[in-house]
């Protein structure tokens, strides 16, 4: 795989590669998304969601939102990329993430770029606290968040208003990644990856886990195609046998146009091939020594499936893999994925030793951010009052200024008379 992408780098190709995707990938009819009553329902004209794999909501009059269900049966992955939701869609983003039994969402882009909005704020703020979409009966509260340099975790709260029922949700939002670009370093991408798939919202015993940018094919597609890819090398003897370019076109039957630019192609091999050199040490050095757990490794690879069907199917018993009410999350299952064997007990010993390390450094982390984050509040607290007082104080002065003149004045008259 190196090779083949020092080959293209070397030559300049992957304008024509990516044209050549392009031209190969196959093409479906969407003829809900352009239906008269969802025009106002999609971001862009030219990203809709295909008929055959379009998620659909149940518990709605209109059962259309732009999110498309992608399934990666050899790699056992199932994503959901959808567009960033609008204003008039918060409430049908949140009702798709309950239905899904989703247990992330992925965010992959800002609220506003280039002085646009890509995206609404569907999600509560450290100032509110708390959101409400009264039109499909859901409450959002914010329990914690965690800042980086790079990237947010926040963990939310959903519930729904009907039922009673509340659920935790990780809101995983990387916040350096430029629209129509790619992130600074395969590294720095590959660290947020690996930090979503240590909260485990992408096992098989969760619902599929939400990825979106703002359109929902670019940035998101890369996302899931690097996942992917790292899933199948995991899985495989020879992990130089994963066909980027088919992954890659297997997908896009699901949603159209994943991946956006030739430079998001380029990244995407780069990530793979880092992320495969991670995997090899993985898988080679003490556990101590391990960074990350890509994958379990009790499971045996998979016998490659056939082209994925015309239309997805995660359960044969709802339309579109609709999935049934969730159990309880300790018994949370997904009837086409198995779940992950235990490990032996020298590495569940070595593991949760490491567990607790982790988590005591992450305790150190989440203290330090806490501090870190009630000086920058007692900063900005600060700045408010201050411009609040630069704002109010040449109006002040104005005012006093023209009391003195007109009671000057009205002396003047009085001693007049």
């Amino acid at each position: 795989m190196e090779r083949e992408f020092e080959d293209i780098d070397s030559s300049g190709r992957w304008q024509n590669l990516y044209n050549e995707i392009h031209n190969q990938a196959g093409e479906y009819p969407y003829r809900v998304a352009k239906l008269p009553v969802n025009r106002n329902l999609n971001r862009y004209r030219d990203v809709s969601p295909y008929d055959h794999s379009r998620v659909k909501l149940e518990n709605s009059e209109n059962d259309y939102i732009n999110a498309s269900l992608v399934m990666v049966e050899e790699a056992q992955r199932a994503y959901i990329l959808s567009q960033g939701p609008l204003r008039n869609t918060c409430g049908h983003f949140w009702l798709m993430i309950w239905e899904q039994c989703s247990k992330a969402v992925i965010m992959l882009n800002r609220v506003i770029e280039k002085g646009s909005e890509k995206c609404a704020q569907y999600w509560p703020t450290t100032e509110e606290l708390q959101m409400s979409f009264t039109d499909t009966g859901f409450v959002i509260r914010l329990l914690s968040e965690e800042d980086q340099s790079y990237y947010t975790i926040r963990v939310l709260e959903l519930q729904n208003t009907t039922t009673g029922e509340s659920r935790e949700i990780y809101h995983f939002h990387y916040t350096t990644w430029p629209d129509f670009g790619v992130p600074e370093s395969p590294a720095s991408f590959l660290n947020f990856l690996f930090k979503v798939r240590e909260s485990g919202s992408l096992d098989p015993e969760h619902g599929p886990s939400v990825v979106h940018c703002s359109a929902g094919i670019g940035r998101s597609g890369t996302f899931a195609l690097v996942d992917t890819c790292l899933v199948l090398m995991s899985r495989q003897k020879n992990p130089s046998s994963v066909d980027i370019q088919k992954v890659l076109l297997d997908m896009r039957d699901y949603r159209m146009g994943l991946i956006q630019t030739p430079d998001q192609l380029r990244f995407s091999y780069m990530a793979v091939i880092e992320g495969a050199k991670l995997i090899q040490t993985d898988n080679s050095a003490p556990q101590q020594n391990q960074q990350r757990l890509l994958l379990p490794r009790s499971e045996p690879p998979l016998e490659p499936d056939a082209p994925p069907p015309p239309r997805p199917h995660l359960h044969d018993s709802k339309p579109n893999g609709q999935p049934e009410p969730c159990p309880e999350p300790q018994a949370a299952s997904v009837d086409h994925l198995p779940a992950r064997e235990p490990d032996n007990h020298h590495h569940s010993v070595a593991e949760s030793s490491g567990h607790v390390r982790k988590l005591n450094r992450e305790e150190r982390i989440a203290s330090t951010a806490q501090k870190v984050k009630l000086i920058k509040q007692r900063l900005t607290d600060s700045e408010r009052k201050r411009d609040k007082w630069l704002y109010w104080r040449p109006i002040l002065l104005n005012v006093g200024a023209g009391a003195a003149v007109a009671i000057g004045l009205l002396v003047c008259w009085m001693y007049s008379q």
